[in-house]
């Protein structure tokens, strides 16, 4: 299909059919979503409106959204900035509508998750936690930015210890001691996601290593959907070109790309790419609850 496809409601109405006939011919299926699914789940990091509520101290100082790496703040309200973030987008309890809806689309088909999202959306929302990979790390772990060992640390008790010292109005950590210790060495510790070589992934290799078999059994006979959603060029080597790669080398697999702003898929995978080109809130917001 045509990477300039037209996105007037037929032209989505029969890329949606299309999508659907696709999905009840697979016999498996690989999710592999990108930053803009929770955008459109309504996890977006640029939401002005949510950082200054969430935020206001860090808003009076001029800044609009939670993309904060190498901006030059002291360590107190840097971690009151990672607590204040990571316990809304990481440790909220009430379940997601989007994600919902994307696991009853996927029913009782065999399928796997690969996802550059650190928020364990999907692990909160139906998807089995075994079958998640999560190659960029995950929010729910910190690690030494030394690195001093491979061992990481659930984040929850770290950040509830910051949050108790935290001082809303001045977006500070009032008490020195409460700010996150490496426990072998007591150097400083960062959230386990991959930003730089000293990131430790050991924990998340295992789930990439049986995706991988299970792709690789994959090859040997069923039909294999790919159904990739909000990935787009801020991290292409992560999902976008992997993807583009696995469906090109095995047979019979297809591809799915949905994406508003960069739904351009590959002229040499032909009829087995499809290019939805729309968020995965309207997608689903079609027929999928």
């Amino acid at each position: 299909m045509s990477a300039t496809s037209s996105n007037s409601p037929l032209s989505a109405a029969r890329a949606d059919g299309t999508f659907r006939d696709w999905l009840g011919e697979a016999d498996r299926v690989l999710i592999a979503a990108g930053a803009g699914l929770s955008a459109a789940a309504g996890y977006d990091y640029g939401d002005t409106e949510r950082f200054r509520q969430l935020l206001p101290a860090l808003y009076r100082l001029g800044l609009r959204s939670r993309y904060l790496l190498g901006v030059p703040l002291p360590a107190d309200m840097m971690w009151g900035y990672w607590a204040v973030h990571i316990d809304d987008i990481r440790y909220g309890t009430a379940p997601n509508p989007l994600y919902r809806r994307l696991r009853a689309l996927v029913g009782d088909r065999d399928h796997w998750v690969m996802t550059s999202n650190v928020d364990a959306l999907f692990a909160r929302n139906g998807f089995a936690a075994d079958r998640v990979f999560t190659p960029q790390g995950d929010y729910g772990r910190l690690q030494c930015t030394v690195p001093c060992t491979r061992e990481t640390w659930p984040s929850r008790p770290f950040l509830d210890t910051v949050l108790a010292a935290y001082d809303r109005e001045s977006g500070r950590v009032t008490d020195p001691a409460a700010l996150p210790r490496c426990p072998d060495c007591g150097g400083e510790v960062f959230p386990n996601v991959r930003v730089g070589p000293g990131f430790v992934d050991d924990a998340h290799l295992p789930a990439g290593r049986r995706l991988a078999e299970w792709l690789d059994r994959e090859t040997t006979g069923g039909r294999l959907l790919v159904v990739e959603i909000g990935a787009g060029f801020n991290t292409p080597g992560v999902i976008r070109r992997p993807m583009e790669s696995l469906v090109r080398h095995t047979p019979g697999a297809r591809l799915v790309r949905i994406n508003p702003g960069h739904p351009e898929v590959p002229a040499d995978l032909g009829d087995r790419a499809l290019s939805l080109p729309f968020g995965a809130d309207r997608l689903l917001d079609d027929g999928a609850s």
